[in-house]
């Protein structure tokens, strides 16, 4: 593991009209489970299907029907919390929670509030280079989602796609431990990486496989302090919950957004109601959705339909034993075995197919220069063209092949570049193609002294010149490397330069 520095919170202070006031946000994510099939029906969980084509009997809430557990959706969320270094509960149990909405076609929403399948666990969120902060997970369960209102297709009805109904969601809840948008927002990422890497969610948060709801309330300096020692919520104020925020962009500023208005009415002597909100981006402001809903507004009770859920510690041990290799215990190995920065291994780690990318072009050669050639060129080259890692018209092969022919003296690395650029737009064998166009770096210490000689001769001036002021030397390694098409050693070429200078 890398040797982590864990910072203290650091609350986002914001000066109102008479006082400063500090941020406490906690979060609960909504983790689609990346299973085919749904929590309770074998309907297909695709993406883009036409709508209400992925419906079971069950998930249209047909009488009779009764729900069937997926034992791969169980499988992954404690997957999920083993990533997540939480407890696993072996017992765990189902609820109905009970609210009408058109696209909950059921009329309740089987879920877990009372026995959740996994306790407390953690997120190690980066802030800064060796600089981390530890947010506390309270659970994980596992619970359908709803299907989808859609009002912009008529201007009198409203319709009802049911496709998402009965899909299965973890749900991860922190603990108020987050202090700052920016924070918030680190912890979606660090924990979308790390479920990316466990393979339990791919996080597309366009789709909608991935949600948070973030709760908001402000305190006076101090008062957390006081909570952090009582663990008395009185301390952190009222808070409200901003619904469904699918970008971290959104989620840092609807943070900020709803925190300043929370201020305003405090300050002009009103009291925040706890209630669910909604972001509205085009006007910047929160707007309210419905009053916040306490457990006994939805009547939970626990499902008829389900029997507790009981597994063996053997299925945790063996699931605990397939787990890949973590974002931050991947980012560790690359800083110690391939001697690179702290920085560039959190750009190579920060997705699963990056880290795999940088493995393959790695494998045999130098991995700080493979890591500058993936870093500063693919990813530079790949961002400018919009495009993705999976999508890169370079293959791990044939960039590393261009590294080889670099290390091996074959071709220098401004070469390297022309050569990539050939590679990334024609395709092709760099090796091949250095022979094919005459690319080959100019070793030949005789042919370089020629050339050196030619320019040392045509510009006496230039030589008196660079004898007073050493540094003008680069003058005639760039003259050589211009007079060789930019194919001589330029180590050579300034040895060469430096000795006939007499520098």
């Amino acid at each position: 593991m890398l040797d982590l520095t864990f910072e203290a919170p650091k609350p986002k202070v914001i000066s109102g009209a008479q006082h400063d006031w500090e941020l406490v946000i906690g979060l609960e994510v909504h983790a689609q489970v990346a299973t085919k099939a749904k929590l309770f029906s074998g309907a297909s969980t695709q993406f883009g299907a036409e709508p209400n084509s992925n419906v079971a009997f069950v998930d249209a809430g047909m009488p009779g029907m009764l729900p069937v557990i997926n034992e791969g959706c169980v499988a992954l969320a404690v997957k999920t919390g083993l990533g997540l270094k939480a407890e696993i509960h072996l017992k765990s149990a189902f609820d109905r929670k009970n609210y009408f909405y058109p696209d909950l076609p059921q009329g309740y929403q089987i879920s877990q509030l009372y026995h959740p399948i996994v306790g407390e666990g953690e997120v190690i969120v980066d802030m800064a280079p060796g600089v981390a902060r530890r947010v506390r997970i309270e659970r994980i369960h596992l619970e359908q989602d709803a299907g989808k209102s859609i009002h912009d297709m008529d201007p009198t009805m409203s319709f009802v796609d049911l496709n998402r109904t009965g899909v299965a969601l973890m749900e991860i809840v922190s603990r108020p431990d987050i202090r700052g948008p920016e924070e918030a927002a680190a912890f979606v990422v660090k924990l979308r990486q790390i479920m990316r890497y466990l393979g339990t969610c791919d996080g597309n948060m366009q789709n909608g496989n991935l949600r948070a709801d973030v709760n908001v309330s402000v305190c006076r300096p101090g008062d957390y302090e006081k909570y952090m020692e009582t663990q008395d919520f009185s301390h952190l104020g009222t808070r409200c919950e901003i619904k469904n925020m699918n970008s971290m962009r959104f989620i840092q500023q609807a943070i900020e957004v709803e925190a300043r208005r929370q201020i305003a009415i405090i300050e002009d002597g009103g009291k925040v109601v706890q209630e669910t909100r909604l972001y509205d981006v085009e006007k910047g402001e929160t707007r309210s959705m419905r009053s916040k809903e306490e457990a006994h507004d939805y009547r939970y009770f626990p499902c008829p339909d389900l029997l507790p859920l009981e597994i063996e510690q053997g299925f945790v041990d063996d699931i605990a034993a397939s787990l890949p290799e973590l974002p931050d215990e991947k980012k560790a190995r690359f800083v110690r075995d391939f001697g690179m920065t702290e920085y560039d291994a959190s750009v190579l780690t920060a997705d699963v197919e990056n880290a795999v990318y940088f493995e393959q072009v790695a494998q045999g050669r130098d991995g700080k220069l493979a890591a500058n050639w993936v870093i500063n060129e693919l990813f530079g080259r790949l961002k400018k063209d919009d495009l993705g890692i999976s999508d890169s018209p370079v293959s791990p092969d044939q960039l590393g092949g261009i590294i080889t022919l670099i290390s091996s003296g074959d071709i220098s690395g401004k070469i390297g570049k022309d050569l990539f650029e050939i590679v990334y737009t024609e395709g092709g064998d760099p090796a091949e193609i250095v022979e094919q166009k005459g690319m080959k770096q100019v070793n030949d210490t005789g042919a370089i002294e020629a050339a050196v000689d030619q320019i040392i001769a045509d510009n006496p001036a230039q030589v008196e010149k660079a004898k007073v002021n050493p540094k003008l030397a680069g003058w005639f390694v760039g003259q050589v490397m211009k007079a060789t098409g930019g194919k001589a050693n330029p180590a050579s070429v300034n040895q060469i330069v430096a000795a006939k200078l007499g520098l």
